[in-house]
């Protein structure tokens, strides 16, 4: 068989880019360097930038397509441009940091941020160097959780830049927006003045070396999870629900979101926050509130790991309002939950590391 390049143009004329809806061809995104060499052939798709959203499904689209309408034997190679290239990323400000770890849940009110805390915190106690960024710009939870309101970061000349120095506790470097605002008032922020603010945190902070650098994300999906998704190099995620129907109902939402073409992002774990309720006097005892093993179905069915399942304990409440995380109090049942889900991380993002490599 003979490939012409009119057989190329006609086939790339049936893949539509979302962004417009129009061919590939008649949108002028083809660009002017096909190459034919019997029955291999590449070619390059312009895009409007490096970050569209639209890229790898419209790529493998164009390769499905040329596989479809030409022949199944064509060896396809399709390079990517951009009209425009991205300015610096926060993730090269970073160069110090090896791992980014984005905390999310579907929903509101299921303890993400009480998770991160500790995963944050666990982490530290395991010996490795950790940065804690509170993502969460309109609803910050980080200062009460390490008992730090009062803080108020400074900034200090580093190599001729003005960085802001992350408050530290219990090994942790953390920063937060709830650091500069008024803790009564609400912030009425525009999603834009919300993700600049974001960036400033990330890109403008003297993080230095760390081997983990957690996000604890806004609850839901938001214009700050595109932000993170399109600025750094998230290295997984990690989905935090309750056994509760209608919770992990939006756990699948946000899984889809970190998983789908788009983003790819892969989940290092799911986390059952409230598995069951353990009164201090009975400790053997479970008491499923809010259903049985719903995460621990999920994840069977998702085919990700589940890597912690955290019981309803009054101490972590307690410990959270203290400004202390259940983790630093080893041999209960919390603290033991808190560093084996911990520990468990460590293990996927090793398991990642080795599958990239």
């Amino acid at each position: 068989m003979t490939i012409y390049p009119k057989l190329i143009e006609d086939a790339l004329r049936t893949v539509r880019y979302p962004g417009n809806g129009k061919n590939l061809v008649e949108a002028e995104m083809i660009e002017d360097d096909l190459r034919i060499d019997g029955m291999k052939v590449s070619f390059s798709i312009i895009f409007d930038k490096p970050t569209d959203p639209f890229r790898k499904s419209v790529m493998k689209a164009a390769e499905v397509a040329i596989k479809t309408y030409v022949s199944p034997d064509v060896e396809v190679t399709i390079n990517e441009k951009a009209k425009t290239q991205l300015p610096p990323e926060p993730e090269k400000m970073l160069p110090g940091v090896k791992h980014i770890i984005a905390v999310s849940s579907g929903k509101g009110g299921v303890g993400k941020s009480t998770v991160t805390a500790n995963l944050a915190v666990g982490l530290a106690k395991m010996g490795y160097r950790v940065g804690l960024l509170d993502t969460d710009i309109f609803g910050p939870s980080m200062p009460k959780m390490f008992q730090v309101e009062d803080a108020r970061p400074y900034a200090e000349n580093v190599d001729g830049r003005d960085l802001i120095q992350p408050i530290e506790k219990y090994g942790v470097k953390l920063l937060s927006i709830g650091f500069f605002v008024n803790p009564d008032q609400a912030t009425l922020w525009r999603g834009g003045m919300a993700c600049n603010a974001l960036k400033q945190l990330i890109s403008e902070a003297n993080w230095g070396e760390l081997d983990y650098f957690i996000l604890d994300t806004p609850p839901g999906t938001s214009d700050i999870h595109l932000t993170l998704i399109q600025t750094l190099d998230i290295t997984g995620a990690v989905i935090v629900s309750t056994p509760q129907q209608v919770a992990l109902a939006d756990a699948r939402k946000g899984i889809n979101m970190y998983t789908n073409d788009k983003v790819n992002v892969p989940i290092l774990g799911l986390v059952e926050n409230m598995a069951w309720f353990t009164p201090a006097e009975l400790p053997e005892n479970k008491y499923y509130i809010f259903g049985k093993d719903g995460c621990k179905n999920l994840a069977e069915e998702l085919n990700v790991p589940l890597i912690g399942q955290i019981p309803i304990v009054q101490s972590i409440c307690e410990n959270g309002d203290n400004g202390e995380p259940a983790v630093l109090s080893p041999g209960t049942p919390s603290g033991i939950a808190f560093m084996s889900m911990a520990a468990k991380l460590v293990r996927q993002v090793d398991k990642l590391t080795i599958e990239k490599a």
